[in-house]
């Protein structure tokens, strides 16, 4: 027995620094780090090393309570801005957008495999909903510095989404197992029964377990050691009360990451480094769990229809329910195309297609063998292509900050203040000589070993520690001020323009100089006014705006969302490529509105030449039987 406990240890800790290891390969090569962790499950499972693990049980056990850790921590790491910046689009995509893709899918699974039409839907549901954490890793592997617009919508989607293709799939498994044949009409009905409840009791629970977690944080003085355990199992009971009472219990735990990580809690940056270091032990022992209870050996039975099925959730559910997601939110084409390609499946999808084996479901192996190929083509076709496609897109801007050496330092019963420490950086506004604002004067530098008054250093220079002691809500400022100059690729040198414009000048002034055809009402507007009221109401860091012979670029916004700092370009850019499909509603009624008045103009013109044309056709006729009089 006790020699059966060193094995077990040895070979789980093997796995996890294996899988440590093969992060290293993906940061290096780009590759989807969710395909590695399967892979070395695969290569250790039954048709590999011969680790025998076919508990289905166990396995959704432990896959179920990694979720839930990397759901809380998603919700946790989730600012607001980003929330209320995507909260239209990414719940459009986490409800109809999951209820769309299992629909497509299921009608196709239907006639590609042998399923029932609720065995069909089932497989996808199981699949219809993305992969956050295979998404993230892929943008920061390959340093793709996305729009904050876009960023944030699949950040969101991804965080929501997971819940709603739980229920679905729990929901159809219990209907299948019980052997009931509802009519269409009745299952659609107990079905949005059972979400509204489901979810109702989900975000309640979410909401106060949320809003408790703060407040013991705050009023029990825990050992800083302590505390994040002590957060960790309060966000697991919040993820087990709400099941308990029938709510979604992965909503819930979301909500209440997203509600004390944006409170002032105590503790918050250990708090954050502990989960980070957690979610990643979730994401590593869900993945690799996953990819031991699959065997291989039975995949090529169902090799061909999966791949077919894998394609076509690529290729056509998932674009066709991102674009009519979408379609209200007048989002550029460019952005849908991205979305609707970066909808990873992941170890999610494989956690779900457990659900038929417990509920001891006939075909139950055979959604589950479907669903895992499924997730190995979308990683495989997907995964390696999402840099090259933001490039293609134009959806890469350069980074706002350059290199920047910063520590920030938890103070003892101060949850609005913060001890940040700073290297100053080569060629950072501080080294040149840059002004620090009088709210954030240093308390202690650090200069070759040496600790001095900020009063008795003079001029900071390169390399000099700073400790500074600031309201939390200022670091970004600092930021700035200590972060190097950001490296701009040659091909991006022109990227914000070769003049400055000051946002609050006014139009007029532009159109005295440049002459782009304004408006009498634009030509009364300030210059930011003017590019905010032409981006639909919301600027965001790197947007364009052509006018007439010249662009406008948005080089700087603040946390309001009001523009700070304008480029402009003579020289336009290139246009990026060209999406021929994923119109918007608002692109739709553009070019419907310009088809009528196109029309009407047409016909305006017609009958106006028309008068004309019959008084002069008769005059011939006329002079010619004069003529002959």
């Amino acid at each position: 027995m006790e020699h059966a406990i060193y094995l077990v240890t040895l070979v789980g800790a093997a796995l996890v620094v294996a899988a440590a290891f093969s992060s290293l390969i993906a940061f290096r090569f780009g590759a989807p780090l969710l395909l590695l962790f399967l892979c070395i499950g695969l290569a250790t499972g039954t048709d590999g090393l011969g680790i025998q693990f076919d508990n289905a049980r166990l396995a959704y056990f432990a896959g179920s309570l990694a979720l839930a850790v990397i759901l809380f921590d998603s919700g946790f790491g989730t600012p607001l801005n980003a929330l209320r910046q995507a909260a239209g689009p990414a719940l459009s995509l986490a409800t109809i957008g999951v209820l769309l893709t299992t629909g497509l899918f299921g009608v196709v699974a239907y006639y590609l495999l042998d399923l029932s039409w609720l065995e069909s839907f089932l497989l996808g549901a199981a699949v219809a909903s993305t992969d956050a954490a295979a998404v993230f890793f892929l943008l920061r592997a390959g340093e793709i510095n996305l729009r904050e617009r876009v960023r944030s919508t699949l950040e969101v989607e991804s965080g929501t989404n997971d819940p709603i293709a739980i229920f679905l799939t729990i929901s159809l498994v219990e209907i299948i197992a019980a052997n009931a044949s509802p009519e269409a009409r009745v299952l659609i009905t107990d079905l949005a029964l059972g979400f509204l409840l489901n979810m109702g009791l989900g975000a309640i629970v979410g909401i106060f377990g949320g809003l408790a977690i703060v407040r013991l944080v705050d009023r029990l003085n825990l050992d800083h050691g302590l505390l994040p355990i002590f957060v960790l199992t309060l966000s697991l009971m919040v993820f087990a009360a709400a099941g308990a009472i029938g709510g979604s219990g992965f909503l819930a735990v979301y909500i209440a990451g997203l509600i004390a990580g944006n409170s002032d809690i105590r503790a918050v940056t250990i708090l954050k480094r502990f989960q980070d270091g957690m979610s990643w032990l979730a994401q590593i022992i869900m993945f690799l769990v996953l990819g031991l209870f699959a065997t291989p050996s039975q995949f090529p039975a169902i090799l061909l229809p999966a791949v077919l099925l894998g394609l076509f959730l690529i290729f056509v559910a998932r674009p066709i329910a991102v674009w009519l997601c979408l379609m209200p939110f007048r989002l550029p084409r460019p952005e849908v195309a991205f979305v609707s390609w970066v909808g990873l499946r992941g170890a999610v999808s494989i956690l779900l297609a457990i659900t038929p084996l417990l509920g001891g479901l006939e075909n139950g192996r055979l959604v589950f063998n479907t669903a895992f190929i499924v997730v190995l083509v979308s990683l495989v076709i997907q995964g390696w292509t999402v840099g090259p496609l933001a490039r293609r897109l134009g959806l890469i801007v350069p980074a706002r900050l350059g290199p920047l050496d910063k520590v920030e330092l938890e103070l003892p019963g101060s949850a609005h203040h913060e001890l940040l420490a700073y290297r100053v950086a080569p060629g950072s506004p501080v080294a040149r000589g840059e002004r620090i604002p009088r709210w954030a004067r240093p308390s202690l530098v650090l200069r070759d070993g040496r600790s001095m008054r900020f009063q008795d250093m003079g001029r900071l220079a390169a390399g000099d520690h700073v400790y500074i002691f600031v309201p939390d809500r200022y670091p970004a400022l600092l930021d700035k001020l200590f972060a190097s100059r950001a490296v701009v690729d040659p091909e991006d040198a022109d990227f914000f323009g070769a003049f400055a414009v000051d946002p609050a000048r006014s139009a007029a002034e532009l159109e005295a100089a440049y002459a782009p055809g304004l408006t009498e009402e634009e030509r009364k507007l300030t210059v930011g006014d003017l590019v905010t009221e032409r981006l639909g109401g919301h600027a965001e860091y790197a947007d364009r705006v052509l006018i007439g012979p010249i662009e406008l670029i948005v080089r700087d916004v603040d946390d309001k969302g009001k523009i700070t700092g304008l480029g402009l370009s003579l020289e336009p850019t290139a246009p990026v490529a060209r999406v021929p499909v994923f119109l918007s509603a608002g692109e739709i009624a553009d070019r419907v509105v310009g088809f009528v008045r196109n029309w009407r103009k047409r016909i305006k013109k017609q009958s106006a030449e028309a008068p004309v044309d019959a008084e002069r056709s008769p005059q011939p006729v006329v002079e010619k039987a004069t003529d002959e009089g």
